[in-house]
């Protein structure tokens, strides 16, 4: 059984809150400006409103600049976030796990020992193939890809991308964007018919664990007729 969601307490999520303060000031020059300015701005508002109309509106420009805060850091840091992981191996499918909506990722579904690999999604737009990594290596795989689900995926649109800075590649700031504005074509039972199908092709084959039954084993002439060839 799946254990329940640990409770974060209200010190732990200072404590978060303060380590994103913290990441985001360290890789984003406009981040204490616009912070100060989204505090500032609605206390002064507040109190020249205490002044002409009385002090029930301090409280509410203490929340207002709150609240400003809270949409600052939100904005700065996912944009932090973003660049920091630019360039980083297994980036894209990091990003994807976190967008909302239903969205299937299989990670690495295909990949080199230089961390070049191409990652699987599943979604309302069709199936999608993200491919990470030296350009010239990692076009074979992602071709390889793309002709291994064709025989499965049946009338179900295929998109693909390469993640870069390059010509023709997509920068992985504008990864969700991208997939966010893809024509919804697939309804959600079409998308689950097609997550099993995939998953059919990409499972492997175990072995079983223990001893081998007897009525399988290869009787002892098999074993001389291979030495003697």
């Amino acid at each position: 059984m799946a254990k329940p969601q640990e409770k974060v307490s209200f010190g732990q999520r200072l404590k978060q809150i303060g380590m994103v303060f913290s990441f985001t000031a360290k890789r984003d020059k406009w981040f204490a400006p616009l912070a100060a300015a989204a505090v500032l701005i609605p206390i002064a508002l507040s109190v020249v409103a205490v002044v002409f109309w009385g002090w029930m509106w301090l409280p509410i420009g203490i929340l207002l600049a709150l609240l400003a805060l809270l949409i600052v850091l939100n904005l700065r840091s996912n944009k932090a976030m973003l660049n920091a992981a630019e360039g980083q191996p297994g980036a894209a499918a990091s990003i994807l796990e976190s967008m909302r909506g239903d969205w299937r990722i299989t990670p690495a579904v295909s990949s080199t020992t230089q961390m070049d690999m191409v990652h699987l999604v599943i979604g309302r737009p069709g199936v999608i193939l993200l491919a990470e990594g030296n350009p010239q290596r990692v076009r074979g795989l992602l071709g390889q890809e793309k002709r291994r689900l064709a025989k499965v995926i049946g009338s179900a649109p295929l998109h693909d991308y390469f993640i870069g800075q390059g010509e023709n590649e997509l920068p992985i700031r504008k990864l969700r964007m991208t997939l966010m504005r893809l024509p919804r074509t697939l309804s959600g039972k079409d998308v689950n018919a097609l997550d099993k199908r995939l998953k059919a092709l990409t499972a492997r084959p175990q072995m079983p664990k223990g001893a081998i039954p007897k009525n399988m084993r290869p009787s002892k002439g098999a074993f001389r007729q291979t030495r003697g060839r």
